[in-house]
């Protein structure tokens, strides 16, 4: 299949597609006129991509996949070294709420001095 219908059957764009061919999670043939020709694997590959994205993990997290994107991801029991990964995530994006509700927090009383509402920076916290 090319590129667009590989878009039209995963619901990933044709950029993203391409992206993740340069990150080496996705490999296609040439036809002889030079455009991307896809098997069908690829449907569940792209699937399974888009699935560990949706759960938070990065592209460069879910390099370490490998060949298991070709398994039906959502439904196999994750190696060890896989909840490492997500473990990992995890734990970066905790930290990075943590920050962020530190920051907001600042803010709004930064807000609530300067506007002298009290009340506002007590309702957001």
């Amino acid at each position: 299949m090319r590129i667009g219908e590989l878009a039209k059957a995963t619901g990933a764009t044709t950029r993203a597609l391409r992206f993740y061919e340069e990150r080496g999670l996705l490999s296609s043939a040439r036809a002889v006129n030079g455009y991307r020709v896809y098997d069908e694997g690829a449907v569940k590959r792209v699937a399974n991509i888009r699935y560990l994205l949706d759960a938070g993990l990065t592209l460069e997290d879910i390099e370490h996949f490998g060949a298991c994107l070709d398994r039906d991801v959502p439904s196999s029991r994750p190696a060890e070294a896989m909840l490492d990964i997500a473990r990992r995530r995890l734990s970066v994006l905790d930290d990075r709420i943590d920050t962020l509700t530190r920051v907001r927090d600042e803010l709004a009383e930064r807000l609530a001095a300067a506007s002298g509402d009290r009340i506002a920076a007590s309702a957001s916290g």
